[in-house]
Formats: C-alpha cells, sequence, structure tokens
C-alpha cells in the first residue's frame, strides 16, 4: 500500500520528536541516559534511535538546546494568541534572543549534522531542524485555514531558511552583522513571507473568481 509522503514524513518527524523530548525528560531528572534508556521512554528500538541520531552525543545535544530553548519560545509563541504575522515576529525574537551558552551548541550541532558522519540517507528523515517547523507552524497556526495546503507548506519552509542557526549564522559570520541588526533583517524577512503568502493566495481567489465569472 502506498503511504501519502507527507503523512510518512509527519510521522517521521514524530518519531523523532518522541526521541528527543525522551532525552530531554531523563536529562531534567538529572539522570545521564544511555541508548537503551531514551529508546525505551520513547518507545521505539535502538536501531530507530540510530536511525535518526547516528551519534548519541548529537542526541544528548540536541535535546540539551531543546530542554534550554524551549521554555522562552513557547511564551513567545503564545504571546499573541489570533495574529499569525506577530506571532512569527515573537519566534524570530525569542530565537535569536538565546545565550552564548546555547548558540554554541547550535553551532555544534550544525557541526555535527553538515559532516553528516554516518547519517541516514533515506528520504525524509530530517537530520535537524523538527523543533524549528514544529515552532513555525504553531506561530503561523492562525494563519492556516485562510492559505492553500501547498501554500502552507511552502511558506513554513521558507520561514525555516530564515530563522534558526543557519541564519544567525550568516548574519554574524557573513555579513558581519549585530545581533541587533541581525534580529532586525530576520524580523523583515519573516514578515516578507507571510505577507507574500497571502498576497499570493489573495491573487489566486482573485483569479478564481474571474473565472466563475
Amino acid at each position: 500500500m502506498n503511504v501519502n509522503p507527507r503523512l510518512r514524513t509527519a510521522q517521521k518527524r514524530r518519531t523523532r520528536k518522541a526521541i528527543v523530548d525522551a532525552a530531554i525528560t531523563l536529562l531534567a531528572r538529572g539522570e545521564t541516559p544511555t541508548v537503551n534508556d531514551v529508546a525505551a521512554a520513547a518507545d521505539v528500538s535502538r536501531r530507530t534511535v540510530y536511525l535518526y541520531f547516528p551519534s548519541f552525543d548529537q542526541l544528548l545535544l540536541d535535546a540539551t538546546i531543546g530542554a534550554l530553548s524551549r521554555a522562552s519560545v513557547d511564551r513567545a509563541i503564545e504571546q499573541v494568541s489570533d495574529d499569525g504575522e506577530a506571532r512569527v515576529e515573537h519566534l524570530v525574537r525569542a530565537l535569536h534572543h538565546v545565550s552564548p551558552e546555547v548558540e554554541r551548541l547550535g553551532r555544534s550541532l550544525i557541526r555535527l549534522t553538515v559532516d553528516g558522519n554516518g547519517a541516514s540517507t533515506e528520504e525524509g528523515v530530517p537530520r535537524r531542524g523538527y523543533r524549528r517547523i514544529e515552532w513555525i507552524e504553531r506561530a503561523l497556526s492562525p494563519l492556516r485555514e485562510r492559505l492553500d495546503p501547498e501554500r502552507w507548506t511552502q511558506l513554513v519552509r521558507a520561514l525555516a531558511m530564515v530563522i534558526g542557526w543557519e541564519a544567525l549564522i550568516v548574519q554574524r559570520d557573513v555579513c558581519g552583522l549585530s545581533p541587533t541588526e541581525g534580529e532586525g533583517l530576520s524580523v523583515w524577512a519573516a514578515n516578507a513571507l507571510v505577507r507574500a503568502a497571502l498576497d499570493d493566495e489573495r491573487k489566486a481567489h482573485g483569479a478564481g473568481k474571474q473565472d466563475q465569472d
């Protein structure tokens, strides 16, 4: 039986999230978890853990970043309940207001996943970034009913390119921007993408209405 690629990708994201969340929970208890501990807590096999995280250090690094970032990002997204554009801006600003330690960990995580030593090449298995996608989708949730599903997915993916560690590193290392300048640029880019998607939707609806007439 053929499985819808989108459903398959969503399932892979849920599996990855379960693994990282299990590691976060164990770390929060003050434990030093093993692969077996995380697999048991996530209700998956050791093989599945290594499918998503070829290095256990990568998993622990990902979990540590998640634990340090989650609370501030969650608060930022929920500050504005019904304005998708404002929620995205709050998300962008929260991700820029990270400690130097979190930024250092983020750079290390990128290095591990870019090097790709032993990383799975199976299609649809993300090397990182599931948390970012989840946060973007939550921030955009008030706009979901206003956008065609394909345009919604396109917007989420486009925002993932301008929000996160990669964008921050480009701002710092390539463009030489200060933290304040980088934050302003990310907010501008994110707002531009949201407005472009909404404008495209309005144009598509307008064209459809003309065809009916």
